[in-house]
């Protein structure tokens, strides 16, 4: 479950990156009340720690965490 939740913060993040490569236009500040809204540091704070998360299922053996019939 905590794998999916770090996996939406990370799409979260890539798309609000890529709005602001290509449009320079930040989703979250929009949202949220600029980027020095405090809602808005914590939207990128968890998305920063899905992000470092999401690291761990790099160096993870999937192989072994699935059920073999």
């Amino acid at each position: 479950m905590l794998d999916k939740i770090a996996l939406i913060f990370v799409v979260i993040g890539a798309l609000n990156w890529g709005l602001v490569g290509l449009f320079q236009f930040d989703i979250v500040a929009f949202m949220f009340g600029g980027t020095g809204a405090i809602l808005s540091r914590i939207v990128y704070t968890l998305i920063a720690l899905g992000g470092i998360w999401a690291i761990s299922l790099l160096f993870r053996d999937t192989e072994s965490s699935h059920v073999r019939d």
